[in-house]
């Protein structure tokens, strides 16, 4: 096989434009050559090289006429000169054709050099075209590999990190899972560029609704809180611009379709959906839900709310470890401070 033909091969291979992969080796060989036979960085001799047909590679060096050949790798007498081009004079250059064996020793490193560098760039240039409009979105990828602490996903022609901080500890991450990941940030600050994706990020949810409820990309739903505990559970707070559309159940879907999607999406993560309310007291009410809520006083200035609830729902409201009441809090902007009725009973509060 000739090497044009496996440069070719090489190239569609790795979506890398064969014209500009050939150039580059020609000019890359060159000088490699100009090394090999020491010709000094300030003496201007000419190495031209093609790479092409079924002979490989072929090449030339522009020799300089001199009276004193001092090194024959570049320099050709008077005498020598004028068999080829008899008009010649001493300072000028003949060209004389390189026997293709010599490039034996420094082809194959000056091919590996030049590919490894267009192959990086082909890489950064996919990575540009594929995410520069990506990023702080979701896309769906592949569970490809694992390396260290980190987990690589095949998003389109490239691969894409899940770093150990962007996991969610109760996720497996199984090799050919699919996964939909929040892009985070392209990083060029090392030596090889990576895209960054989370698993974490509160703005995964907020994407995943914007991907299965068209009101939402259409504008008619409106997400306008999010809070979430990965992989235990979220609160997402939506409002209408039309009084016709449910939000609530337009973001549930028929028959709880739409967020059993996103569920499964985020490996069975619970998301409660709270309608928003421009009123604090419905909005906590709404949010503090499964729990009921018989009663909320506010703080205005200190923005916090003190909630009273049954003495059955207490736990509820505040939920695992607390967690109910922090995502409330954390959803509404509201400092929420839950008493059963016993309690507020006994604090003079009822």
């Amino acid at each position: 096989m000739d090497v044009l033909l496996q440069l070719k091969q090489i190239a569609q291979e790795r979506d890398l434009p064969v014209d500009e992969l050939l150039r580059e080796i020609e000019e890359a060989l060159a000088v490699s050559y100009k090394k090999f036979i020491g010709i000094p960085n300030d003496v201007p001799i000419d190495v031209t090289v093609q790479v092409a047909g079924p002979k490989g590679i072929t090449a030339s060096i522009a020799k300089e006429v001199v009276a004193v050949v001092g090194d024959a790798g570049y320099q050709m007498s008077l005498t020598d000169a004028r068999k080829k081009k008899p008009e010649v004079e001493i300072g000028d250059f003949v060209e004389v054709p390189v026997d293709p064996d010599r490039f034996g020793r420094i082809a194959a490193a000056t091919f590996k050099q030049v590919l490894s560098q267009k192959m990086r760039e082909a890489e950064t240039r996919q990575i540009h075209d594929e995410f520069h409009e990506k990023m702080e979105q979701v896309v769906s990828g592949v569970v490809s590999r694992r390396e260290g602490q980190s987990v690589y996903v095949q998003v389109g022609k490239v691969e894409v990190e899940l770093p150990k901080r962007e996991q969610v500890p109760t996720e497996p991450y199984r090799m050919n899972d699919r996964l939909m990941v929040y892009v985070l940030r392209v990083d060029d600050t090392t030596r090889r560029m990576r895209v960054l994706v989370s698993r974490t990020h509160p703005n995964l949810l907020r994407r995943l609704f914007e991907f299965h409820v068209p009101e939402i990309a259409e504008g008619v739903v409106v997400i306008q809180s999010v809070a979430r505990e990965p992989g235990q559970r979220s609160k997402i707070a939506v409002s209408s611009t039309d009084e016709r559309v449910d939000a609530v159940g337009a973001c549930v879907g028929p028959r709880g379709s739409r967020v059993q999607s996103i569920v499964e999406d985020l490996y069975d993560e619970k998301v409660d959906i709270v309608p928003f309310s421009e009123d604090p007291k419905a909005y906590i009410e709404a949010a503090l839900s499964p729990a009921k809520v018989n009663a909320i006083k506010l703080n205005e200035d200190e923005k916090s709310a003190y909630c009273i609830v049954p003495d059955s729902q207490l736990s509820l409201a505040i939920g695992k470890g607390g967690q109910n009441v922090r995502l409330a809090a954390r959803l509404t902007g509201w400092k929420i401070d839950i008493r059963s009725e016993a309690q507020a009973a006994e604090e003079g509060r009822k």
